[in-house]
């Protein structure tokens, strides 16, 4: 992409990844940090809902297979809590078969991002996702917080 990408296009945004494989819990952290937003982190899902219902971040990037509660149950809790009911949630997956976009959209995802994740493409793929919920579009266009 030669769009060059603000290092504050996220700043004071709150950004909760749950992840339990540590390369993709690192690489997303330190870009989503680089770009400005404060990062909470969960290594499975458990940890995850505990997580966005104490910090009601902006937008969840979760891992689709995790030990103790997966992403499928984590985003099943989420949708059936009114406190975080309507947090984007975006699903992180290396099982990119033929029809898995559509069963986490249907599922309740927002859309998802393949694995690995790699510096040189995660903000620009993550911001693509973003500009399709429209709260979070207007933020990225208006410099505003998400949460305003």
């Amino acid at each position: 992409m030669d769009k060059k990408i603000s290092r504050e296009i996220l700043k004071n945004w709150k950004v909760l990844v749950v992840d339990d494989e540590p390369d993709s819990l690192e690489v997303a952290t330190r870009m989503l940090k680089f770009h400005g937003a404060t990062v909470f982190n969960a290594s499975n899902g458990a940890d995850g809902l505990d997580s966005a219902r104490r910090h009601k971040p902006d937008f969840i990037l979760s891992d689709l297979s995790m030990p103790e509660l997966d992403g499928w149950g984590m985003l099943y809790e989420l949708k059936n809590d009114r406190a975080t009911l309507e947090i984007p949630v975006f699903a992180l997956t290396a099982h990119a078969m033929v029809g898995d976009r559509e069963r986490a959209i249907n599922a309740g995802f927002h859309n998802y991002l393949t694995k690995p994740l790699t510096p040189a493409t995660f903000m620009a793929q993550l911001l693509g996702l973003l500009e399709g919920v429209p709260h979070l579009a207007e933020a990225l266009e208006t410099g505003k917080e998400a949460h305003e």
